[in-house]
């Protein structure tokens, strides 16, 4: 496990999360305060994985450095997809192919999940069997979202197919983005075109007999859909201990479980939570409401605010008595001037200004 390496895949555009996204890559949306993509260097250094190579476009390099996020000791490189030519899911793999070099299996990280994957385990398991491919598994309600395994004796897969139609699935085992690859792999895939793994390498690999599972039942979330980026928040709120508080807070009401990063500051009569995310530096004003929410940093919520079920962004500025309905995403550096209402599924693209209530779901660009 000593030369063991990481490929962090996280030149991803995310989509589904703007306008949230049109600022930050997926694997820097923060998770009870911390960006993903320091959850996984959390993990990898636990694993005692000493490199990790994150495979990104060139702005989400320069993001990335700008956060300076603690690496836990894990040495860090960059392979870089070609300008304006994005590469899919395969192509950035092959193109980290030296940085990786051929001595030892080593691991791929899809950079916009959380898994709490024993990265010790699945190694030793590919290990075992003496694999080209092994892919960590996971069950699921609904596998029409995700590429879906079907496993035969000894954890070999015999089929794996891609996002099938609702209700053709053959099982409800998914790929959870955590594989381990042999070097022989690079063999596979081509040089410098995009390509999808799922699509055009999974399916040929298992029909050869190359590509095994490896199941775990720890928690895993795609955070590609805003309800999941909540629902993560929601369930680690639940399981962490010792969540972070703000400081010098008095008469204000807590309704548990919320964190709070450093330096958050609370007037008196707000109720906060349950089920709440405060970045650092956020101010929040007297009479406020906040509940089933992300607060990204620096943000000011004002006086009678009323926010719920909503992903709030970064150094936006929310006026006395605004009201925010449910399944809102408010992007970075929004101002919502008073006493304005927004309707529930609003989203709002970065550096707006809203003078006026929104009584309809839409975007506003």
């Amino acid at each position: 496990m000593k030369t063991l390496k990481a490929v962090i895949l996280a030149g991803g555009f995310a989509t589904r999360l703007r306008p949230l996204s049109c600022t930050r890559p997926k694997t820097l949306f923060p998770i009870l305060n911390k960006p993903l993509l320091q959850w996984i260097f959390e993990r990898l250094a636990k694993h005692k994985i000493t490199e990790a190579i994150l495979a990104v476009n060139h702005q989400t390099e320069i993001m990335i450095k700008n956060q300076k996020i603690p690496n836990y000791g894990v040495k860090i490189k960059y392979s870089r997809d070609p300008p304006r030519k994005p590469l899919g899911t395969g192509g950035p793999i092959k193109k980290a192919e030296k940085l990786v070099g051929y001595k030892e299996p080593f691991l791929v990280l899809n950079g916009d999940i959380f898994a709490d994957v024993d990265y010790t385990e699945i190694v030793n398991a590919h290990k075992e069997k003496d694999a080209l491919a092994t892919i960590a598994l996971c069950r699921v309600k609904d596998p029409s979202r995700y590429g879906v395994a079907e496993l035969t004796e000894n954890n070999r897969i015999k089929r794996f197919i891609e996002k099938p139609p609702r209700g053709t699935a053959p099982t409800n085992l998914i790929n959870a983005g955590v594989y381990v690859f042999s070097p022989k792999i690079f063999e596979s895939l081509p040089r410098g075109k995009a390509f999808s793994m799922e699509r055009e390498i999974f399916p040929k690999l298992a029909e050869k007999g190359e590509l095994y599972g490896w199941l775990f039942d720890g928690l895993w979330s795609d955070i590609g859909k805003p309800e999941d980026f909540l629902e993560i928040n929601k369930v680690l709120l639940t399981s962490v201990s010792n969540l972070p508080k703000p400081r010098n807070v008095k008469k204000c009401k807590m309704e548990e479980p919320v964190a709070c990063d450093e330096g958050v500051k609370i007037g008196e009569n707000s109720t906060i939570g349950p089920y709440t995310v405060i970045g650092r530096e956020t101010v929040i004003g007297k009479n406020v409401r906040i509940k089933d929410s992300v607060i990204f940093p620096e943000t000011v919520i004002s006086d009678f605010a009323s926010i719920e079920n909503t992903i709030i962004g970064e150094k936006v500025f929310i006026g006395k008595g605004v009201k925010i309905g449910k399944g809102c995403i408010i992007g970075d550096h929004v101002k919502i001037k008073d006493h304005v209402s927004i309707a529930n599924n609003v989203s709002i693209c970065p550096a707006k200004e809203i003078t006026e209530n929104v009584l309809e779901p839409t975007c506003i660009i």
